[in-house]
């Protein structure tokens, strides 16, 4: 179209200041609720993304394809990964124990705590450290170290240096007779999968077994693997698998793409439901939108065609005046549509066990290229019967209903 043709439908607009106005907020609301669908359909899914690949492991190793709560530990832990380890496609191995602890407050009162074992000799850790040091691989006397979430943190008036007593209870269900054993904090961590309610310690494998009353070589719960650079996460799970068929080695895509297809569906299809509710809605306050306005204008268009606009010219009119439109509203709704995010965010993340860290609504540029292409095919769908009107409006009647009028 000319930009004869676009600054003709924007003075058309500009005649009518108040139900432009209105078309383009209209639009924007319709647009902020799509663009917040779209952000939600895979939100969930980028956002578990980036926590598995946070810790830099790419392949995890159970004993079972089963919930962790029901999966039994791999046995002969030290043996076997020992022997992942020796793998050429794989670069690092960090076994994991998963259990819980009760711990004493200021106050007297008694807390449970997620409790974590993990290899301290690794590069890597599964968590972040914020502030102090992390675990270290040898004793520099005293307490052995332990690294906590700020929840716990704050809970228990730790610092950096403080001591605490953990009673661990890791046998799934059954109590352990381990004495008490004395901690001191080496540091505070991110644990990527806590919910803002969870409290976290980690230590390292032997002192987690001292605590819980478990041998230091016991079985244990995850192996976490970071492949080799340049073999990729796939190899490394193909020779985990050859190693000990008893093994079930997952890379993170595979992870992702299970829950794909299982934990975060409820949420796509909410999501294309939605989606499809908002952009009908959208089609019909066009259409009302720009209807109107044809149908009041029909005499000035058929005074138009008189002196010498062709149909084409007059029916691009009636669409880029919904393009412009749509456009307007479209950009308005963007700012819109991430602060309705921000707020929908809060009130989901009231739902227990989310991970703080997880996030609803991601942004994707795919999501930002979606949104713009089906609010233009909004726009020229809600555009097609008034520039049939327009099209079909007989010149002479409609001239000559005006003149009686």
């Amino acid at each position: 179209m000319s930009a004869k043709v676009w600054a003709f439908a924007l003075r058309s607009l500009a005649r009518q200041p108040g139900r432009a106005i209105l078309g383009i907020l209209g639009v924007a609301a319709v647009g902020a609720l799509l663009f917040d669908m779209l952000l939600l359909s895979r939100g969930l899914l980028v956002s578990f993304r980036a926590l598995l690949d946070s810790a830099g492991f790419d392949v995890r190793v159970m004993a079972a394809d089963a919930p962790a709560l029901a999966r039994p530990r791999i046995a002969e832990a030290e043996t076997a990964a020992a022997a992942i380890r020796a793998l050429p496609d794989v670069d690092e191995v960090a076994s994991l124990r998963l259990g819980n602890a009760i711990v004493t407050g200021p106050d007297g009162g008694t807390h449970d705590i997620f409790f974590i074992g993990a290899d301290a000799q690794t590069r890597r850790r599964p968590w972040i450290l914020l502030e102090g040091r992390d675990l270290g691989a040898s004793d520099t006397g005293g307490p052995p170290p332990l690294v906590v979430n700020r929840r716990l943190a704050t809970t228990l008036r730790l610092r950096p240096g403080s001591e605490l007593t953990l009673r661990g209870d890791c046998a799934r269900g059954v109590a352990s007779a381990a004495p008490p054993v004395r901690f001191r904090v080496a540091g505070f961590a991110a644990f990527p999968f806590d919910d803002p309610k969870a409290m976290t310690a980690a230590a390292r494998l032997a002192d987690f077994g001292r605590t819980c009353g478990l041998d230091e070589k016991s079985d244990a719960d995850l192996f976490l693997v970071a492949s080799r650079e340049g073999r990729g996460p796939e190899a490394a799970v193909r020779a985990i698998r050859a190693l000990r068929l008893d093994l079930h080695a997952f890379s993170n895509e595979e992870i992702v793409a299970r829950f794909q297809q299982v934990g975060f569906s409820y949420f796509r299809q909410i999501s294309a439901v939605l989606s499809t509710i908002t952009l009908f809605f959208g089609f019909l306050l066009i259409t009302v939108l720009l209807t109107v306005s044809v149908n009041q204008r029909f005499a000035e268009i058929a005074a138009l065609r008189a002196l010498g606009f062709t149909r084409r010219r007059v029916v691009l009119d009636v669409l880029a005046q919904a393009v412009l439109l749509v456009g307007a509203g479209g950009v308005l709704s963007l700012p819109l549509g991430l602060a309705l995010a921000r707020w929908l965010e809060s009130i989901l993340h009231a739902m227990p066990e989310i991970p703080a860290a997880m996030h609803f609504f991601a942004f994707e540029p795919r999501a930002l290229a979606t949104h713009a292409l089906l609010l233009a095919l909004t726009a020229v769908l809600a555009a097609l019967y008034p520039m049939r009107l327009v099209s079909r409006l007989p010149i002479a009647a409609t001239l000559r209903s005006e003149m009686v009028t």
